[in-house]
């Protein structure tokens, strides 16, 4: 009998059948260890770049990637340079690399694993959903204390900011944006009115600094850098960032030099630079950077729909002001008198546009900012408010920070109005508050926690003023002094 002849039946049937199920094996692990590979990113072999920021890259042999940037340069290399390739081949002693060369000299494989893309959705502005403005001030006030003004200005400027992006299409009648400039003394709570509109509403929000903006082509940042933030806060969506609002804090620092012989690169040449911003442009700016460069893709904004707020405290703008005032005094009965307003408080209030363009302001900037107001200086009434009343307060904080030891702390009303009256002495505004708590605070954080029978300790004005102690209450007992 033959070999085949001496075959069971069937067995070349199940030999078919086994070589069958081995390749689909093999077909199924090819399949999971793509899958596998699939979670990593491929990364640029010169640059060290991942995928997820050059782009598609190009497949090279032995799994080396290289994106297109590196390829380009590489090509322009190659045909701007003046060697000869070609006479380099038939020279002897040289010898160029494989690509199996390069493979044996770089370093092991990297892998990036991908960042995992959750569904973006994004929000559909209506009509009804606007929070109308007399909600966005009540919300500010639980924050905010003082300042009605400012704050009203602040509510309907966003109320309309949101009407205007909502029916930018809906008919012909185009509404201007009403941008903005906050003019107040330090410590007044520009910013923080700023910070805290930013936490309420569910808009697109950048809070930049004027200090370190110059002119293009000098040190520092240049001015789309302002857009850059905001196109960040909107995580890279081109779309929402051009409906949000960039509050620009320390306006008054580029201010126009005077008496410099030198280029103002930092002053006049910045509000030049600022006016295409405000009035609306569209301008070019790096994705995920300040400053552009070569290794930074750009995208293109359109500022025409962003909201700017500037502030400022404007150091000695009140002097301006006063010189212009004073200008009525005259000889006569009914002449003021030249010292009418050096005891002015609110003296900010009278402020023109003829003011701040003595200030250093030119006029293209500010008539690009018609909503102008101010912010009242702070009192002592305002500041004994300012520790107690708004939601994070400073007295809540520590008396949280004491809770958590089971200890109660107070503070009698004479020692809150001596805190405001040496915080005035300071004339940093709202700033200096926290600096004199601490101060006197330190000894009661250190001394408490060594004994556990203290109960209450009340802050009293004599503690304050450093002629006393506070008063402690042991658990049960009636209140001693503090040693």
């Amino acid at each position: 009998m033959s070999e085949k002849e001496n075959n069971f039946p069937g067995e070349e049937q199940n030999q078919e059948i086994i070589e069958a199920d081995k390749k689909e094996i093999v077909k199924d692990a090819e399949i999971k260890t793509k899958d596998k590979d699939d979670d990593y990113e491929k990364y640029c072999f010169l640059c060290r770049r991942p995928e997820s920021v050059t782009g598609k890259m190009i497949e090279l042999p032995n799994q080396m990637y290289v994106c297109p940037d590196c390829m380009q340069k590489s090509f322009e290399t190659m045909n701007n340079g003046n060697i000869d390739f070609s006479q380099l081949m038939n020279m002897p002693g040289v010898q160029f690399l494989n690509i199996s060369d390069l493979q044996n000299m770089a370093p092991k494989q990297q892998k990036i694993k991908k960042k995992k893309e959750e569904p973006k959705v994004k929000p559909e502005f209506n009509l009804k959903d606007i929070p109308a403005p007399h909600k966005i001030k009540a919300r500010l006030d639980d924050f905010v204390v003082g300042q009605d003004y400012a704050k009203k200005a602040m509510s309907v400027a966003v109320y309309n900011h949101y009407k205007r992006v909502m029916t930018d299409t809906l008919d012909d009648i185009e509404i201007e944006k009403s941008n903005m400039l906050m003019i107040g003394p330090t410590g007044c709570g520009k910013t923080y009115l700023v910070r805290t509109l930013a936490k309420l509403l569910d808009v697109p929000l950048a809070i930049t600094d004027a200090t370190s903006l110059t002119e293009a082509g000098y040190i520092g940042d240049d001015i789309e850098s302002v857009v850059s933030k905001l196109l960040a806060a909107a995580d890279n969506d081109v779309e929402r960032a051009e409906h949000g609002i960039i509050f620009i804090d320390e306006i008054d620092k580029i201010a126009k030099k005077k008496n410099s012989s030198q280029r103002d690169v930092s002053g006049e040449s910045v509000q030049q630079g600022l006016l295409k911003l405000l009035e609306g442009s569209e301008v070019e700016v790096p994705v995920g950077a300040n400053s552009k460069n070569a290794m930074v893709p750009l995208t293109t904004v359109n500022t025409r729909n962003i909201l700017f707020i500037c502030g400022g405290a404007f150091p000695d703008l009140e002097q301006i002001i006063k010189e212009r005032l004073n200008k009525q005094a005259s000889m006569g009965f009914m002449a003021d008198l030249r010292d009418k307003y050096d005891h002015e408080k609110n003296i900010l209030e009278k402020v023109t546009i003829e003011d701040l363009r003595n200030f250093g302001m030119i006029p293209e900037f500010i008539g690009r900012l018609p909503v102008i107001f101010t912010l009242k200086g702070l009192n002592e009434d305002m500041l004994v408010k300012i520790l107690k009343e708004p939601k994070n307060a400073i007295l809540k904080q520590y008396q949280k920070l004491l809770e958590l030891d089971e200890v109660k702390l107070e503070f009698e009303d004479e020692a809150l109005y001596e805190i405001a009256a040496r915080a005035i002495k300071k004339d940093t505004g709202a700033r200096a508050l926290r600096a004199i708590i601490e101060e006197f605070m330190l000894d009661i954080m250190y001394e408490i926690p060594k004994d556990d029978n203290i109960g209450q300790v009340v802050i009293t004005k004599e503690y304050v003023s450093g002629t006393g102690g506070p008063r402690i209450i042991l658990r049960g007992q009636s209140a001693l002094p503090m040693k």
